[in-house]
């Protein structure tokens, strides 16, 4: 059953259709098809100047790139043995991966992606844009959840180039972005381009869910990972985490880059408790909406109807009851007659997705109530969070 209650938090809600009807099985996982790893060939970067961005005026991709160049460092990690890996596009060669990373304040504090330096026995970094020349840094925390890491390195303040932190939230789609980093070990390249989406999902390395992704066109390649996305000001606005790869090697310009904001709390807590603790609800849900809760009979028109309460978990534990009559439909198949929660609370739920948000803004310990309905009467079951499982599988992809 710990297979069960690992695989809740892949919660990967694709698509479910029942009696030609949709139920929105909502995902925790997004497939991403590449991850930016290390080694390879060259890179193609594009000349556009930035324009000026919504807030105020912008620098140019040169001006940008004199002044944040210099906070821009290579990772260079070390592992205990060479493993192959579905997020590395290209195999690592010695056990070694590499990637970007940046400096964030005079103390030096460096951040990169969890998958650069995960399981490495040493770590280096190159402050000066050289690869041969580097300092040893220290690992203060990783958090695979979000492919979040924080370094440090010792060494004078005067030697430290830390970069602006922007704020995600304000970025739209359309903003002139650059990208540096070290694609295929070429130290400190720039690449340019636009934000091409927003609130993108994409898998992290343990298969859990990164939310509110920033999606862009500048070429981004493997060695990329751990760098810089910059806005038009030159404040950082993200960590290039990921690429789409069409099952070719390299940019096919769409990358993903964890957003600052959410980076901005992960390294706050790595950097005080060198660790990210994150609630655990325990269960998989399907959207309910007017059309199915009529086709099916269901005694509310909204809500979320409970897949599976995986035992020994925390909703389990509450008494929250899964479904037990499968209905399938093409390659997907939908579980009935489980509670419906319909608030959390007392705030009305309409989607699983609402559900994951809610607990996401929790801690291990919380408790939440939930507002279910079963066998046509309304219920109020307490629940106590738990902590999310550091590594889940993702069998139903």
């Amino acid at each position: 059953m710990v297979e069960r209650l690992q695989s809740f938090a892949s919660t990967p809600f694709g698509s479910g259709i029942v009696g030609g009807l949709v139920v929105a099985l909502l995902c925790a996982l997004a497939l991403a098809t590449g991850l930016i790893g290390d080694d390879g060939a060259t890179t193609v970067s594009q000349p556009v100047l930035a324009q000026p961005a919504s807030d105020g005026g912008g620098l140019s991709v040169g001006q940008i790139y004199a002044k944040d160049a210099p906070g821009v460092v290579f990772v260079r990690a070390r592992q205990a043995a060479q493993e192959s890996s579905p997020f590395d596009l290209i195999p690592r060669r010695g056990g070694t991966a590499t990637g970007s990373g940046f400096v964030t304040d005079v103390d030096g504090h460096i951040l990169t992606n969890a998958h650069v330096v995960e399981g490495a026995e040493s770590i280096e970094v190159s402050l000066k844009g050289d690869p041969n020349e580097t300092e040893d840094a220290e690992l203060v925390g990783i958090d695979p959840s979000s492919d979040v890491a924080l370094l440090d390195v010792d060494v004078d303040a005067g030697d430290l180039k830390p970069l602006e932190l922007g704020d995600s939230s304000r970025v739209q789609v359309g903003d002139p972005v650059v990208a540096i980093g070290n694609p295929f070990g070429l130290d400190r390249t720039v690449t340019s381009g636009i934000v091409s989406a927003l609130q993108r999902e994409i898998r992290a390395p343990n298969n859990f869910t990164i939310d509110d992704v920033i999606q862009t066109d500048a070429p981004i390649n493997p060695g990329n990972s751990g760098g810089p996305l910059i806005d038009a000001q030159g404040r950082v606005i993200g960590i290039n985490s990921q690429i789409e790869t069409a099952g070719g090697g390299g940019s096919v310009g769409v990358g993903f880059a964890v957003p600052i904001n959410t980076v901005r709390e992960v390294s706050r807590q790595l950097a005080s408790d060198g660790e990210v603790r994150r609630a655990f609800l325990g269960i998989t849900g399907a959207t309910i909406t007017e059309e199915v809760a009529r086709a099916l009979d269901l005694p509310a028109e909204r809500g979320v109807l409970v897949q599976e309460a995986f035992e020994g978990g925390p909703a389990a534990r509450a008494g929250i009851q899964g479904g037990n009559a499968q209905v399938a439909s093409g390659d997907v198949s939908l579980l009935l007659g489980g509670d419906i929660v319909t608030a959390v609370d007392g705030k009305r739920v309409e989607s699983m997705e609402q559900i994951v948000d809610i607990v996401d803004g929790k801690r291990p310990g919380d408790r939440v109530a939930l507002t279910v309905l079963r066998d046509g009467d309304r219920r109020e079951i307490g629940v106590e969070l738990g902590q999310r499982p550091e590594q889940i599988t993702d069998r139903e992809q």
